[in-house]
């Protein structure tokens, strides 16, 4: 359902594009968003939009970060600017078409000091 792509090694201060495809159109997700998972710690939400373009943020990555949405290509990018070593983690994207979850399989940021 979710392709993700776009990950990468990158230094302090770069950035990266990640993607995420879906299998259709992305309007009938309620919401798609970003999660992330560094190694040891829990996964944790990154940034989500609804299907009525609303977003909401992780406090680590406001001004930083920016989802938006290419829906003639059913897409969901995530601009990552200013990218910092504790940023590095697995990013996943995911869409809700409830009472469903999709999961994407993951791509992974490595970001250097």
């Amino acid at each position: 359902q979710l392709q993700a792509s776009g990950g990468g090694l990158v230094q302090a201060g770069g950035s990266l594009r990640l993607s995420c495809a879906a299998s259709g159109s992305t309007f009938r997700f309620n919401r798609m968003g970003w999660y992330r998972q560094a190694p040891g710690k829990q996964r944790e939400l990154v940034v989500i939009i609804s299907k009525y373009d609303s977003t909401g943020y992780a406090d680590s990555v406001k001004g930083r970060f920016t989802i938006s949405r290419d829906n003639a290509k059913n897409t969901v990018y995530l601009q990552m600017n200013s990218l910092k070593p504790e940023d590095t983690a697995v990013y996943y994207c995911y869409a809700e078409e409830l009472p469903l979850v999709y999961w994407g399989q993951g791509t992974q940021v490595t970001v250097s000091s």
